[in-house]
């Protein structure tokens, strides 16, 4: 589920929403049976807000969105992608901690 902060993204609205944002994008392939998909939803809500007008934050649920994730080849999750002009330019794979999520996103903004 995504927070009052984070967006959600959709196959249909993927290209619009990522593809051609005039600031990153931080992407989270989730789905609702993953455990370590839950424990990172309170780090990308705070990343999201945090970040709010320097950068976008989203989810995309893999098993409603399968051809977004296909696309970008995601095998494990959660996964996350940082967009950045149209291009994946970070990706981390598994839990991970939002000062790892901050120095993705700080190389960036």
């Amino acid at each position: 589920m995504a927070g009052p902060n984070t967006l959600t993204f959709t196959d249909s609205s993927f290209d619009k929403d990522v593809l051609t944002s005039d600031v990153p994008v931080l992407v989270d392939f989730w789905a609702e049976w993953c455990g370590p998909c839950r424990m990172m939803e309170p780090t990308i809500e705070g990343i999201a807000a945090d970040y709010s007008g320097k950068a976008k934050v989203g989810k995309v649920n893999v098993d409603e969105n399968g051809g977004t994730a296909m696309r970008y080849g995601i095998r494990g999750i959660p996964t996350l992608l940082l967009f950045k002009g149209g291009k994946v330019v970070e990706q981390r794979v598994g839990a991970v901690g939002k000062s790892e999520v901050q120095k993705m996103l700080d190389a960036h903004v």
